[in-house]
């Protein structure tokens, strides 16, 4: 378990507050997925070895999709990866658009030192170990030619780590970036990493000074992608783990978008093996892998990635890695491990106040106003033992076992919930048209 400072611990109860995944912490009170955050750390060897996959999250609605994918985001980070969250949307990421995947990819590029867009942090870092290594070999850098010789090894790496696999564009802007820097030009270079990064909206006269014209297209991102891969190696990290959270969302496109986007993935799939040290981790409902709207619909990616089970088991090393829905004692363990992590005033009242006994009669409460669907409660479920610590913290008379002698209100279910109780924990989506026939098969890039 990762030693948290008291601000990882107020952001995580922050978060659950709100019922949100927190960012930080999670191994914390991680329960009951050693088998499946195993599997995560064995791919992550396989892509520090060199190698680069695939790997897909399937869980039903309430089983831990985002949190898997927190978690596994931490573990990479702990392990020296590099990583990236992007959260597909149906308002703004198509996720047919490479263009836009690239710049989101990018965008939420995070280290363990830098949370979010790393991208300038990384080549620093890079630079930085050039630096080291000739320093190392006796160059000193004080001397006038020191910075020609840190830009003359910065183009060898380039060309040997890259060769004929990104773009000349790639390879310009990164040498003249590292030009304008030592030159104290940093709005210049500043304007070209937000080019690299996927920005629109950098001025014609920046990009000239580096000979580049127009922006990075859809056709051309996935190169680029190949280049932010290989500086991250350079500067020292053992990989990339990109996570694409949420690809269910992808049913509720267009059809001619949600077809696409398919191709799009299917093309992932494709290619991931000649992205060395490159880990790309989908998440996604069975209906998203299951349903002729979805991956079941696109016969050439469905037969990459198709989920297998001989009767109750299932092997966690093929494609899909299905995630088990809670259950009650795992909800307990969860709420136990979160009281002995609550920042409390008064550790002593606090224990004897939010007991076993309370937790387990929240437990069945919370429960029941799911219609016993255990699967489904957890975020709700945190979000009401969150309030039940924090009347503790502020209320000196309440007592919290009292709700045991008046009925439970649950909230309002939203609309996924009800698909979700109506449809044995799957949500179903809507979709337009009828799609009797298979998805065509489109390249992309």
């Amino acid at each position: 378990m990762t030693s948290l400072s008291s601000k990882d611990i107020e952001d995580i109860f922050e978060k659950l507050r709100g019922g949100l995944v927190p960012e930080r912490g999670l191994d914390s009170y991680a329960v009951g997925i050693d088998r499946e955050l195993a599997e995560v750390r064995r791919q992550l060897d396989l892509v520090a070895k060199g190698l680069g996959n695939v790997k897909f999250l399937r869980g039903g609605y309430g089983c831990g999709k985002t949190f898997m994918a927190r978690l596994a985001a931490i573990e990479a980070q702990k392990h020296g990866f590099a990583t990236s969250f992007v959260v597909v949307s149906d308002n703004d990421l198509k996720f047919h658009r490479f263009d836009d995947v690239y710049r989101k990819v990018v965008s939420e590029l995070g280290t363990a030192s830098c949370a979010r867009g790393a991208l300038g942090d990384i080549l620093d870092r890079w630079i930085g170990k050039i630096e080291d290594g000739l320093i190392s070999t006796g160059a000193d850098p004080d001397a006038a030619d020191f910075d020609p010789k840190v830009a003359a090894k910065l183009g060898e790496e380039l060309t040997s780590m890259l060769g004929n696999q990104a773009p000349a564009e790639f390879i310009r802007a990164i040498q003249k970036i590292f030009e304008l820097k030592q030159a104290g030009e940093l709005t210049e270079a500043a304007a070209l990493l937000s080019w690299l990064s996927g920005s629109t909206n950098v001025a014609a006269s920046a990009k000239r000074v580096a000979d580049i014209r127009g922006d990075i297209g859809s056709r051309d991102a996935m190169a680029y992608l190949r280049g932010i891969v290989g500086m991250v190696h350079a500067a020292g990290y053992k990989g990339l783990l990109i996570v694409i959270d949420e690809a269910e969302t992808i049913l509720r496109m267009r059809r001619d978008s949600r077809h696409k986007s398919l191709n799009g993935i299917r093309q992932i799939c494709d290619a991931a093996g000649t992205y060395e040290r490159l880990l790309w981790l989908f998440t996604g409902t069975p209906e998203f892998f299951d349903s002729r709207h979805g991956v079941a619909g696109l016969t050439a990616l469905h037969d990459r990635i198709e989920f297998s089970k001989d009767g109750e088991f299932a092997s966690l090393r093929q494609p899909q890695l299905v995630l088990r829905p809670f259950d009650k004692d795992r909800l307990r363990a969860v709420a136990r491990a979160l009281r002995d992590l609550f920042p409390a005033e008064n550790p002593e009242l606090h224990a004897s106040k939010i007991s076993d006994t309370f937790i387990d009669l929240l437990v069945d409460k919370v429960t029941e106003g799911f219609r016993g669907h255990v699967g489904l409660v957890p975020r709700h479920f945190l979000r009401e033992f969150v309030n039940r610590m924090d009347l503790v913290q502020q209320e000196p008379d309440y007592q919290p076992m009292a709700m045991k002698d008046r009925a439970y209100e649950p909230r309002k279910l939203t609309t996924e919930e009800e698909s979700a109780l109506q449809n044995d924990g799957a949500v179903i989506s809507d979709v337009d048209g009828d799609e009797s026939g298979p998805i065509p098969v489109e390249e992309v890039w």
